[in-house]
Formats: C-alpha cells, sequence, structure tokens
C-alpha cells in the first residue's frame, strides 16, 4: 500500500509540473500548491480507504491525488494571479510583471515581454 501511494502521490508532482511557467524563474504557487495537495489527498484518500475496511486504499489515493492537486492548483494560481503587477504599454496593451524591477514580464497571452 504505501509504494502505492507514494506512486500516485509521485504522479501528482508530474502532473503539477505541466502546469508550471517555462518562463518563469521564481516560485510558482500554482506548481508548488497543487503538488503539496496532491500528496495531502493521497495519504488522506489511502487512510480513509483503509477505514472503509473494503481494501480500496489505492482507489482511495488516487482520487485523494486528483481532488487535491486541482484544489491547491486552483489556490495556488489565485495566489500568481495576486503577486502579478499589471500595466499597459504605449500602444495600449497588457503586459504583467512577478517582480517590481519588471525583469520577469510577460504579455497577457503569456509569451516573454523582453
Amino acid at each position: 500500500m504505501k509504494k502505492a501511494i507514494i506512486a500516485i502521490a509521485g504522479a501528482g508532482l508530474l502532473a503539477s509540473a505541466c502546469a508550471s511557467d517555462p518562463y518563469g524563474s521564481g516560485s510558482n504557487e500554482t506548481v508548488r500548491q497543487g503538488a503539496i495537495g496532491a500528496g495531502i489527498g493521497a495519504v488522506a484518500g489511502a487512510i480513509i480507504g483503509n477505514n472503509v475496511g473494503d481494501g480500496s486504499a489505492g482507489t482511495g489515493a488516487a482520487i485523494g491525488a486528483v481532488v487535491g492537486g486541482a484544489a491547491g492548483a486552483v489556490r495556488g494560481s489565485q495566489q500568481d494571479r495576486g503577486n502579478q503587477q499589471r500595466y499597459r504599454d504605449s500602444q495600449g496593451r497588457y503586459y504583467y510583471c512577478y517582480d517590481g524591477r519588471q525583469t520577469e514580464c510577460y504579455w497577457e497571452n503569456g509569451q516573454r515581454r523582453y
């Protein structure tokens, strides 16, 4: 059972890594909190699955990892958006930056500005 929990938590980490920002050099809360949520959800699902007594710890861990990862990613995404500073260039196009020095800036479509 422990191997199943570790495998499912690892799969959650890999899945949340797909949401990472390839241009970003700072911390990405979507990925970090998604991975944490997947791990916590997998453990909680396995515990709940064992307490039911029908041997569904693996299924419970999988469901917990998916739900926890999704909840963590949503929460992290909201925090990432809160950390953004939005600007408008001389042509009226919006872009956003993650730091006050404007060295890590992106257009609205996600492409790096500099």
